[in-house]
């Protein structure tokens, strides 16, 4: 059975809303986009990179169309540019319809969760979740979340979608490894480690 992984760009409070860019995602009118751009390192482009290829992606609608935007016209000799199209790339949604733009995509039509959930049940690489905040909070809610690879960002958004809704399942996760950046970034490494002991 495949490993689902979200990794997640988070502020202190908790927020992940449009860390790329002040354009990247206004809903809820968040003009406060663009806030992780300032805190790349070396340090979290190596890793980042750890593992990159032994995987498959996994993509909300809104995340794929940016990732596609952007990437796939990356000229410069970015190594993470061939990577991310010869990656097998899964997408959810429900108002995208196939052929898809990007190569090695694939449409997960109709219910996100559901089709995740097989996909999950055949052999395969695991898959990783770049952003996709509600195609991840779904899928926390499901259950179907095995680890988490949070990039904690040392400032405080005030506003935001936040990572973790708040109907959503008690879980404990347990730290399996965490990596200080130069710009005060830590990477936490996290396995879900079942219920919360109340």
């Amino acid at each position: 059975m495949r490993r689902i992984v979200a990794v997640e760009n988070v502020s202190l409070d908790g927020v992940m809303q449009a860390p790329g860019g002040p354009e990247e995602d206004t809903r809820g009118g968040f003009e406060r986009g663009g806030w992780a751009r300032p805190y790349q390192d070396e340090v979290m482009l190596q890793e980042m990179g750890k593992g990159f290829g032994n995987t498959e992606l996994l993509f909300g609608r809104r995340t794929y169309e940016q990732f596609f935007g952007f990437w796939p016209k990356q000229t410069d000799g970015d190594p993470f540019t061939g990577l991310l199209n010869a990656t097998q790339k899964h997408v959810a949604s429900r108002t995208l319809t196939e052929p898809l733009p990007w190569e090695n995509s694939t449409l997960l039509p109709g219910d996100a969760a559901a089709a995740i959930e097989e996909l999950k049940q055949q052999p395969g690489k695991d898959l990783v979740v770049l952003g996709s905040g509600e195609l991840v909070r779904n899928l926390m809610q499901r259950g179907l979340v095995d680890a988490l690879v949070l990039l904690i960002l040392p400032l405080v958004l005030g506003q935001g979608q936040r990572l973790f809704s708040d109907s959503g399942p008690s879980t404990a996760w347990r730290l399996t490894s965490s990596v200080p950046t130069t710009t005060g970034v830590v990477i936490a490494n996290y396995e879900l480690d079942g219920s919360v002991p109340f």
